[in-house]
């Protein structure tokens, strides 16, 4: 059998885990420069899980959670005969102070054996360090910034993966879908100084301009803005043919209320991406946004799975998925429940051995997993996720409160 250089790290580790399981009672913790995780016979095995949970942002958080529950529930929730929890919860507010705070909080938790999360690539900008120094790995199902998984990003990030996709691919497609689809070649965009949006909008553009598009005007609002007219009247006096504003629920909201009302803007096509991919911001935005396009993850490439996943996030959740990345959440979970098991050491009292290096290495050996949003396997930087990038447009069904939009309209 040939071994990949981690896979033989990962062998040559476990076997000496075995070696030094032969203590009183067989409970001797084995080696792992990162430190061992010690689970006492039917105390609980827990992933945690942390994101945003409060404020206008809260379904996307609430969504993985969702996701990350009903895998649970597939695994019976048991884990090597003890009860596997999802918890601590933690909410990291969609800010970096927000998740600096919580991750503080769970790095110093013993118990916790990994997590996912976290939801806004600003809480893992605050947070991650504290997590990859207390030897834990996170999964996010839904950050999208290219820089948390850039080959040459910095060891604050060894414990960080995803199986969301990265905005260095969803930029592209919305620039594609611009000038190959709609054939429109100005543009202007805003973002809201997060993470986020900062990257995705200048990946578009980047990539808008690269096709032969021009992009007339970049702006800034903040996420705590109301007014928009200010903002949208300077862009509208650099007459786009499209404006792309990958913000968030609140504050997109206002922007596509009100820029119809701008002389300049009424034939201006609006666009968003993931971060509005909510029926919270149709509603924050009322009739105006019928029309507009949001980019988001394909659903319809999803693997057969993602069918029989549906009915159990509603009978869950109470109602239809309520944003974009409930499976990315259910893949990362289970990503990290197979990583458990290939180096978690079960003594014969049944006290459970997870030792966090071998841990983090076994998550990121990761490959050929048959997740429901495709087929995943993990780079050296933690990307784990398969890029489908699809546009959907929120029609009369949608501002009537259906929800999600039925099929994308490109790719068709």
């Amino acid at each position: 059998m040939k071994l990949t250089k981690i896979g033989a790290l990962v062998a040559v580790g476990m076997l000496a885990f075995s070696a030094c399981t032969t203590g009183p009672g067989g409970a001797t913790p084995p080696a792992d420069e990162l430190g061992v995780i010690t689970i006492p016979p039917g105390e609980p095995v827990k992933i945690a899980y942390w994101g945003v949970l409060s404020g206008a942002d809260a379904s996307l958080g609430q969504d993985g959670l969702t996701g990350a529950q009903v895998a649970l529930d597939d695994k019976g929730g048991t884990f090597m005969e003890h009860p596997l929890q999802l918890a601590p919860v933690e909410d990291g507010l969609c800010t970096v102070e927000g998740g600096a705070a919580a991750a503080q909080k769970m790095a110093s938790d013993t118990t916790i054996v990994a997590l996912v999360g976290s939801s806004c690539s600003d809480e893992t900008e605050g947070g991650i360090k504290s997590l990859t120094d207390a030897g834990l790995t996170t999964i996010s199902g839904s950050n999208t910034r290219p820089s948390l998984t850039a080959p040459d990003r910095t060891a604050d990030y060894a414990g960080y993966l995803r199986t969301a996709h990265s905005d260095a691919f969803q930029g592209r497609a919305v620039a594609e879908f611009v000038f190959n689809e709609l054939g429109l070649t100005t543009a202007a965009t805003l973002h809201d100084g997060s993470a986020y949006a900062e990257a995705l909008q200048q990946v578009f553009a980047d990539e808008f301009i690269a096709l032969g598009g021009e992009i007339v005007i970049q702006e800034q609002v903040g996420r705590d803005t109301t007014d928009m007219t200010p903002v949208l009247t300077r862009v509208a006096g650099a007459s786009p043919e499209v404006l792309y504003y990958p913000i968030f629920v609140a504050a997109g909201g206002f922007v596509t209320a009100q820029a119809g009302d701008v002389p300049g803007l009424e034939d201006a096509v609006l666009i968003g991406s993931d971060g509005m991919f909510t029926p919270d911001f149709v509603t924050a935005a009322g009739p105006a946004a019928e029309g507009m396009y949001l980019s988001s993850p394909n659903f319809s490439a999803f693997q057969a799975g993602y069918a029989d996943f549906l009915p159990k996030y509603e009978a869950k959740a109470g109602s239809a998925p309520v944003a974009a990345f409930h499976a990315h959440a259910y893949d990362a979970f289970n990503i990290i429940y197979a990583a458990l098991e290939k180096v978690t050491i079960n003594a014969p009292d049944g006290t459970l051995f997870i030792p966090k290096k071998a841990l983090r290495d076994a998550i990121f050996a990761t490959t050929g997993h048959q997740g429901l949003t495709g087929v995943l396997a993990c780079s050296p930087s933690g990307d784990c996720g398969a890029p489908l990038i699809a546009m959907y447009q929120i029609t009369q069904a949608e501002i009537g409160g259906t929800w999600p939009p039925a099929a994308p309209v490109w790719p068709e």
